[in-house]
């Protein structure tokens, strides 16, 4: 008996390229994430701070530029890393997608980390995905990468790669 850990009713997807709304639900739950963390981060450094002065203990004050800055900063760093590490940040594991090159391999990081900051600069470029048979983002094709649905647990690794049903 063969077990597959991908469910019966997506296993006609896996391998293609993911749409706009995949791709903007997952997006969508990483800035969530991220917003988070930046969130947990404030508040670890403001209960930092009053362990070690409680008596002159002020919150710290932020301006919005610095905020929006640390948190573009952060999702950037965030998606590099998860892409270069598994292919899939958490949003991307919840929708059942990976980035992967064009022969369905794991990104290496300097790749990635470009692809994280062409899609936090220039977040419209996701749009192109809805306009086109081959559902690539600007991004996408400017870097030569696919988003692709993909349940499996372990990412492609050396020797091994995603399937990417890719018709290049």
């Amino acid at each position: 008996m063969d077990v597959s850990v991908v469910p019966a009713e997506a296993r006609p997807y896996q391998g293609e390229t993911a749409g706009l709304v995949t791709r903007t639900v997952a997006n969508a739950l990483d800035l969530f994430c991220v917003c988070g963390l930046v969130v947990a981060g404030y508040a670890g450094l403001n209960a930092l701070l009053f362990v070690l002065a409680p008596r002159s203990f002020q919150f710290v004050s932020a301006s919005w530029f610095l905020m929006l800055t640390t948190a573009l900063t952060v999702l950037v760093l965030y998606m590099a890393v998860a892409w270069a590490l598994t292919g899939r940040t958490y949003g991307g594991h919840l929708m059942g997608l990976r980035v992967v090159d064009r022969r369905g391999r794991r990104l290496r990081l300097p790749r990635a980390l470009l692809r994280a900051l062409l899609c936090v600069g220039f977040p419209i470029g996701l749009l192109w995905c809805a306009g086109g048979s081959r559902r690539t983002s600007l991004q996408d094709i400017a870097l030569r990468t696919l988003v692709i649905y993909d349940w499996n647990p372990l990412p492609p690794g050396p020797g091994r790669r995603a399937s990417t049903g890719a018709r290049a």
